[in-house]
């Protein structure tokens, strides 16, 4: 990318006959130079104060063309036109820059997970759905440096085994100092305004670590603890038999009535454990009672 903006712009100092060397280094080495330095090395022809001056100093002037003609410029009188960009051009122009893509990318991200986290929802899943595609578009045509993207994936790696494994913070950190530098090394672009800034990718980096590993370990502890709704929160559960179970007969569970079968036989009042549940019959059995005289 950068020799082809070097030899694109020699082409065209060539053609007008500037300092196509000098020029060269504003691509090359980033340099920058003042109207002045400009004016006395032959990178530009003129300076005037404003724009109408300008119009008019080019009255009259002869320029040759590309193709070699000549032409005299008649810029007397000739009206200035302010150019606005369109709202679609003006989108594109603020996603464009690879610290908006990369806010984009997270928050989308972000949202995409609790969407799935917690199902039904539907608005994080939409917002996020259009965060991470405009990211996406973004990122596209940049130039992505692999090790940054491989530093991000393993970020999320990290995220997840600190909320699987007790790692006192260790994985955790981990997966933020990776985060940080994959999003500042993600654009391999010479250009400072072409990179994702340190700032952007600390400030991104810390509050998103410390949210996922949150959100993870909460998913991870619900999945360990016990189920307490539907049919599998039932198994386990005690209550009492209502009527004798010999086998069948009635029993009382979270203070419900239901139809019960005890694998052994059992008294009125006697305590009873919920071992299986068949639609709206469960199978019990009964409880020792371990309360002494």
């Amino acid at each position: 990318m950068v020799n082809d903006a070097a030899a694109y712009l020699r082409s065209i100092c060539a053609k007008r006959g500037r300092n196509s060397a000098l020029a060269e280094t504003a691509v090359r080495e980033s340099k920058s130079f003042t109207e002045r330095e400009a004016l006395d090395q032959h990178l530009v022809e003129l300076i005037e104060p404003s724009e109408e001056q300008l119009v008019a100093a080019l009255d009259g002037r002869t320029i040759t063309r590309f193709d070699g003609r000549s032409e005299t410029l008649h810029t007397a009188g000739a009206a200035i036109e302010v150019y606005q960009k369109s709202l679609r051009q003006k989108i594109i122009s603020a996603i464009a820059d690879p610290n908006i893509a990369l806010v984009l990318l997270v928050f989308g991200a972000l949202c995409v997970y609790i969407e799935f986290s917690s199902p039904g929802l539907i608005a994080p899943g939409v917002i996020g759905a259009i965060l991470v595609l405009l990211g996406l578009s973004a990122i596209s045509v940049l130039p992505i440096n692999w090790l940054g993207a491989a530093l991000l994936i393993l970020a999320f790696a990290l995220f997840v085994l600190e909320a699987k494994f007790a790692s006192h913070g260790v994985l955790g950190t981990g997966g933020a100092v990776a985060m940080v530098l994959g999003a500042v090394m993600l654009v391999d672009s010479p250009f400072p305004e072409m990179r994702v800034h340190w700032a952007t990718a600390i400030a991104l980096a810390l509050p998103f670590s410390a949210i996922t590993v949150f959100l993870l370990s909460l998913v991870m502890r619900s999945r360990r603890n016990k189920v307490e709704t539907g049919p599998e929160g039932m198994i386990g559960e005690t209550g009492a038999a209502v009527t004798e179970l010999a086998p069948a007969g009635k029993v009382i569970v979270r203070g419900e009535y239901w139809d019960a079968v005890s694998l052994s036989p059992a008294g009125a009042g006697a305590r009873v454990r919920v071992t299986a549940i068949d639609k709206l019959k469960l199978t019990v059995e009964p409880v020792a009672d371990h309360t002494g005289a």
